[in-house]
């Protein structure tokens, strides 16, 4: 059976953008991700927050033109086909998102809350993540180097091997 996992918006930004203060460890713990059994599900949230700051970051460094590669690479890593739609359950969990958010003293932001809430119904329980704010959330254990991915794939119990994915049969 197959662990599941979510890639948060720092991690991804971190795989796409070279310059990115973590983009070496991205690469190395992607790669070793790909070895293991895990499998990984990406959030719409998190693709608004990547592109988002990845074209922010091109326009304050006056490097607009070149965003287009980084858009290219971007969509190699996180497939249309293969993003889980979490938007749509902004209403009914609004309330609950901003109790995360509030309990974290505003660290995890709406969209980390809109994580943790969906990961909840889908019964995911692991988040790839350079955010240290994860590990408040008891319910998701935090993956963010080579050590922590083996520690998962020796020690934890196996998930389902499909998410329950409400958007999906």
């Amino acid at each position: 059976m197959n662990k599941i996992a979510i890639y948060d918006s720092n991690f991804v930004v971190g795989l796409v953008d070279e310059d990115d203060k973590w983009h070496r460890t991205a690469l190395e713990l992607h790669s070793l991700i790909k070895t293991k059994n895990l499998l990984i599900v990406y959030f719409d949230c998190v693709a608004n927050e990547v592109l988002s700051v990845i074209a922010k970051r091109f326009e304050e460094k006056r490097k607009s033109p070149e965003f287009t590669t980084k858009l290219n690479k971007f969509k190699e890593i996180f497939p249309k086909e293969d993003i889980t739609w979490s938007y749509e359950k902004v209403e009914k969990y609004y309330e609950k998102i901003l109790a995360i958010m509030k309990k974290s003293s505003g660290r995890l932001n709406f969209h980390d809350a809109l994580i943790c809430v969906v990961a909840e119904e889908m019964g995911i329980k692991y988040i790839v993540s350079f955010d240290k704010d994860f590990d408040t959330i008891k319910e998701l254990t935090r993956i963010y180097d080579k050590q922590s991915l083996e520690s998962l794939v020796h020690d934890r119990p196996d998930q389902p091997d499909r998410p329950n994915r409400p958007d999906r049969p």
